[in-house]
């Protein structure tokens, strides 16, 4: 039993937590914190996830557990989403029980990985901040990801810390050092497109801290995946059977960030490769791709994290959503909404959408889709059954005698 930890700041990297407790412990030998941390010495520090932490969760008496410690102090959320859900649950009982070998290769950060960062980032606002309320800084995750080069708080580029971590001892850990941190609000660009593109690559990093601060381990790879058809297809980017047209959206996806942009984030799309990562990443083939190609496509698609993901299991209706207008002028619900059953097929010709409304008053009529304004939803294309209410008043206009045909059409809405 642990009787002294330094308990995690709010998105702090438990890399970060960890470096706090050596130096605060007082222990001369590293070997003796991963001791008392982990249960064994021979315990290599991992930066961007951790192992081990049964153990350490364990010793602390159970006021942490390995699941709030993954989510709120890893990388590993904002992976997750993209991840099939088997590969997923491997990948947190490994980091909770095993010594961590294999988990960046099953998250893909080897084979994978783009815009690789061999150093600790660090916002200065954000550390000048940490110092004045808490006395000291430290690491935060959010910073630490692929392809985030500006804080998402404070809405300016990162600074890279002196020493860099790989320098240090496998066996060691890097701690933020008050001296050695730039606290000023200058910053040298030291790559020209820095400042050309601040406002994508800020929307990119909020993008990413979004999913870091949102608890999305129940969705999946697939569920990603449907989202993406629907949404290309609301877009007329995918065909009624959900089939992408890859060209179209190679073109637009390339016309909404430019090449250099794409190229920047180490994220360029060739035409012409099959397997290029918008194809990969709208297939629904066993390949991952990197994090920040989902946010890149995702804000092509939305403009916005919590919309795309609020409406993750919500299937794209060509005719929006019901229930919709019975159209049954015979009846005392006419252009009322009140139709909940709608069948979808295909034109054979067009490859258009057909919707069949079918209302509980017998009356069924189909149009063709998608709806492109309120007013759609009262057209119709053809009655295919009138049903008993509709036949019960043509029966007593008829009996009436007092109406010509052309009228009783009219009154009917059968002209």
């Amino acid at each position: 039993m642990l009787s002294f930890f330094t308990d995690p700041y709010p998105d702090e990297l438990l890399y970060s937590v960890f470096a706090r407790y050596h130096f605060y412990s007082g222990n001369i030998d590293l070997k003796d914190t991963l001791t008392e941390l982990f249960g064994k010495n021979s315990v290599i520090p991992s930066f961007e996830i951790g192992s081990h932490l049964s153990f350490l969760c364990n010793a602390l008496g159970g006021s942490y557990s390995p699941d709030r410690m993954i989510q709120e102090h890893t990388i590993f959320p904002f992976y997750a989403p993209f991840l099939p859900s088997n590969r997923k649950e491997e990948l947190l009982e490994d980091i909770a029980s095993s010594d961590g070998k294999g988990i960046y290769t099953k998250l893909g950060i080897v084979a994978g990985s783009i815009c690789k960062k061999d150093t600790i980032y660090y916002c200065s606002a954000c550390a000048r901040e940490e110092i004045e309320r808490l006395g000291e800084s430290y690491i935060h995750r959010e910073h630490q990801l692929q392809g985030v080069l500006m804080c998402p708080h404070h809405e300016r580029f990162l600074k890279e810390y002196p020493v860099r971590r790989y320098e240090n001892s496998r066996v060691e850990y890097t701690r933020l050092d008050g001296p050695l941190l730039d606290l000023s609000d200058s910053y040298i660009y030291e790559r020209q497109y820095q400042e050309k593109y601040q406002e994508q690559l800020l929307q990119i990093s909020k993008a990413a801290y979004y999913l870091l601060s949102n608890d999305l381990n129940h969705i999946s790879k697939a569920d990603v995946l449907l989202r993406y058809k629907n949404l290309l297809y609301e877009k007329d980017l995918a065909t009624n059977r959900l089939r992408v047209k890859q060209d179209e959206l190679h073109e637009k996806v390339v016309g909404y960030y430019g090449p250099e942009l794409l190229e920047i984030l180490e994220s360029g799309i060739e035409k012409n490769d099959e397997y290029n990562w918008l194809r990969v990443v709208t297939r629904g083939v066993s390949r991952t791709v990197h994090p920040l190609r989902h946010i890149l496509l995702i804000l092509f698609l939305t403009e916005d994290m919590d919309t795309f993901f609020r409406g993750i299991r919500k299937a794209y209706n060509p005719f929006g959503e019901g229930p919709w207008p019975c159209l049954n002028k015979a009846s005392d619900h006419y252009r009322q909404d009140v139709v909940t059953q709608l069948t979808v097929t295909t034109d054979s010709k067009t490859r258009e959408p057909v919707g069949t409304f079918a209302c509980e008053c017998g009356y069924i009529y189909s149009r063709k889709g998608p709806d492109k304004s309120e007013n759609d939803k009262y057209r119709k294309g053809r009655v295919k059954v009138f049903g008993l209410v509709w036949e019960d008043k043509l029966k007593t206009l008829l009996s009436e005698h007092s109406h010509s045909y052309h009228e009783m059409a009219r009154q009917l809405a059968a002209i």
